[in-house]
């Protein structure tokens, strides 16, 4: 067992469960000090990850990295997510308006103003507030750690979502004043523009294309690190709000899904508009639609 790789797990779940660590640990029976050790990858005994996967209401061998592990809370998602990207080498992207790794501030400050005008009136607005603050830094070490890693990374846009973001804004539904949801579309069409230049200039380890074809069905990603592959299945938008609950991502190691992805993704690529041509495309729709 990687106990780095359980402790990662264990957080991860622990946000999607909601409950707080002292409460957990409480249950548990230990201090909230050996929860966050376990966390950070402590040797943890097989009869305590049964009473936490009990506790968190998931199976033992999705503690283990066996299995599907699902996630509901766009949060808990993230942090899953940053994880599995602190060991990867190559990142497979399909799906998306963006690839989050490589967008401007402008994009972080649309989400936090959008996300932060959002909180409805009645709710604890500093529970809210610490939500919002914890899932906007779980994407700040996200883009840190690409910085600092700069894995390989292959994404392909898709044209459906790329129009909705520039006619929506970032953070699209979200109730917002009008001031808000206007910055959230200019937020938008600079990503647009940013993802273009990109393509034009493709950067060392980063290549964008754009799916001009039917579009993908659902968001997904592919992940290889030196020791293993992983997919990410209805991959949550960077830009849902952490209290919203609108479906459940899946995540897999297993051989049969790494291959299925890999193929469809492949033939995704290889038709999808890049370069100088993805470019144009790109601004193209800028221009319809921003």
């Amino acid at each position: 067992m990687k106990f780095a790789d359980i402790g990662q797990q264990l957080r991860a779940y622990r946000m999607e469960s909601g409950m707080r660590a002292e409460e957990i640990a409480a249950r548990l029976g230990v201090s909230r000090a050996a929860l966050y050790r376990y966390e950070k990858g402590e040797v943890i005994k097989l009869e305590t990850i049964r009473r936490l996967a009990e506790l968190l209401k998931v199976s033992p061998l999705s503690l283990l990295g066996i299995g599907i592990e699902y996630f509901a809370r766009p949060g808990a998602y993230l942090e899953r997510l940053r994880g599995l990207e602190e060991q990867a080498d190559q990142i497979l992207m399909v799906g998306g308006a963006f690839c989050y790794q490589v967008t401007t501030e402008a994009f972080d400050g649309a989400l936090a103003e959008a996300w932060t005008q959002a909180i409805a009136a009645g709710t604890d607005r500093a529970a809210q507030l610490s939500l919002v603050e914890q899932t906007l830094g779980v994407l700040a070490a996200r883009k840190r750690l690409y910085q600092q890693k700069r894995p390989t990374i292959i994404a392909v846009l898709s044209e459906g979502a790329v129009v909705r973001a520039l006619q929506e804004g970032v953070a699209a539904g979200l109730p917002a004043p009008e001031a808000t949801r206007s910055r959230c579309r200019e937020a938008a069409r600079r990503e647009a523009e940013n993802m273009a230049q990109l393509m034009e200039s493709v950067p060392i380890g980063l290549q964008l294309g754009l799916a001009t074809g039917p579009e993908p069905s659902a968001a997904f990603m592919l992940l290889r690190g030196r020791d293993r592959a992983h997919v990410v299945t209805s991959a949550i938008p960077a830009d849902t709000p952490p209290v919203a609950v609108t479906g459940v991502a899946g995540i897999t190691a297993a051989e049969e899904a790494v291959s299925v992805y890999q193929r469809v993704a492949e033939g995704l690529w290889r038709d999808a508009a890049k370069g100088v041509a993805g470019a144009q495309r790109l601004r193209e729709l800028i221009a319809r639609h921003g």
